[in-house]
């Protein structure tokens, strides 16, 4: 073979393990902040407490609903979940504080449903872990329902998922 075909087999099977690899990866994004940047003090319990804008692009084909779950796996206790929102109707845009029509949230580690923004201990640095689940079904889950229910209801159903993850940091 000669050397210049060579290089054209081996960039030809480079780049369709790179494609083939991002098949089942949404990709998540926020104008708010970008990916392991520091997230806003408005999106904190120190500021407004509400949920930034998502945006969300390359949903795969065939996606019925999209989920939200959101940790912070550096807390004291063991991962902290600060939000989990299901039966999201396909979307590239998921605006600040809200959610679109016919989404369901779930109760979060703080005790209460919906989002509860990014709060660790005075002086110390988490991240934050927004992960988006392109689904090919809706969740049969109440309103309140738990992480771990969420997770078990989504076994067998999701199609792609992809994760944007913030930085967080609070003085006393």
């Amino acid at each position: 073979m000669k050397p210049w075909m060579m290089l054209v087999f081996l960039a030809a099977v480079v780049l369709v393990g790179c494609v083939s690899g991002t098949e089942n990866r949404i990709v998540v994004t926020s104008p708010a902040f970008k990916d392991h940047a520091i997230i806003p003090e408005k999106y904190s319990c120190a500021g407004q407490d509400k949920s930034p804008p998502l945006e969300i692009a390359v949903v795969p084909e065939g996606t019925k609903s999209l989920a939200i779950i959101v940790t912070d796996p550096d807390a004291p206790a063991g991962e902290f979940v600060h939000w989990t929102a299901w039966n999201i109707p396909v979307t590239s845009r998921i605006p600040e504080g809200s959610l679109p029509q016919g989404a369901v949230e779930g109760t979060n580690d703080f005790g209460s449903i919906g989002y509860g923004g990014p709060c660790p201990p005075p002086g110390s640095v988490h991240k934050y872990m927004f992960r988006v689940y392109a689904l090919d079904t809706t969740i049969n889950l109440p309103m309140g329902a738990g992480k771990t229910e969420l997770e078990k209801a989504m076994e067998g159903h999701v199609l792609a998922e992809g994760k944007l993850v913030g930085i967080y940091s609070r003085t006393a």
